[in-house]
């Protein structure tokens, strides 16, 4: 756990014992949040955190590489040597830099990038869709981790009619051989008359292998198509699959504000 004195790394931070850093104007124009002027505004305003904390005094000084800054109560990342990149994965890549079976895997996308990156989490070969990639391992270790349970969001294409009954337990919980589970949500998107096939959006936390594939086989609608729309505060958008991009300033403030919030639960 973090408390508002600590850095990430836990080292304590006050006015006194940064008298050594840098100054916070500084740091947030090199971390591109504004030019230092208006940087300086901010703080002036009390928009700017450290370590949870409101600071005001433009005198501020604080380590880069252990405070932690939030501005309008979103998460900044001070490390401008972290780079955050969402593909779209297509169906038929595995989750791995590297398949010891030769099938494609994710060094097609990450070998335009100067910085080694990896995967936070999986997608299994067959299931296409947001992705995130990275450098940033303790972000990764937060995002992946299962205890953590970042919310993931899925749209399955599957077999035959779905039911409201059975989107109703789908949320409620069904048992699986490694235990019971239940969507956080279940929303049925379209379901066409006949034994044609439904789409099912699926929102939820836990991080158990094919777990999609396995709750909609349960229910007696096996899965044809698994596409993952969204990943904690990020969403897939009009990404087209196999593309990748660089999360925006926006989108990485959500992103590192998350990880940090799950860090303290």
């Amino acid at each position: 756990m973090t408390n508002d004195n600590q850095g990430i790394q836990g080292t304590p931070t006050n006015p006194e014992a940064a008298a050594d850093g840098v100054r916070l104007q500084k740091v947030m124009a090199s971390a591109g949040v504004a030019s230092r002027r208006v940087s300086e505004e901010m703080i002036a305003a009390g928009r700017v955190r450290v370590n949870g904390k409101v600071v005001t005094e433009l005198g501020r000084r604080i380590h880069p590489d252990s405070d932690l800054i939030m501005v309008d109560n979103v998460a900044v990342q001070l490390d401008t040597s972290r780079r955050y990149v969402m593909l779209n994965k297509p169906v038929g890549v595995v989750s791995s830099m590297q398949d010891e079976s030769g099938r494609p895997d994710l060094r097609e996308f990450t070998d335009q990038f100067e910085e080694r990156l990896f995967n936070v989490g999986r997608l299994d070969a067959m299931t296409s869709g947001l992705l995130i990639l990275t450098n940033d391992g303790d972000l990764a270790h937060v995002l992946a981790h299962p205890s953590f349970g970042v919310l993931k969001t899925y749209i399955a294409k599957v077999e035959g009619r779905v039911s409201p009954q059975t989107i109703q337990l789908l949320q409620n919980g069904i048992e699986l051989d490694d235990g019971p589970i239940s969507a956080d949500k279940a929303r049925l998107l379209a379901s066409p008359p006949g034994d044609g096939f439904s789409l099912v959006e699926l929102t939820l936390h836990s991080g158990r292998n094919r777990i999609v594939r396995r709750m909609m086989e349960a229910v007696g609608h096996p899965v044809v198509d698994l596409v993952r729309r969204q990943f904690g505060p990020l969403h897939l958008g009009t990404l087209r699959v196999g593309d990748v991009r660089d999360l925006t300033k926006v989108e990485l403030g959500q992103l590192l504000t998350v990880s940090r919030a799950e860090t303290k639960i």
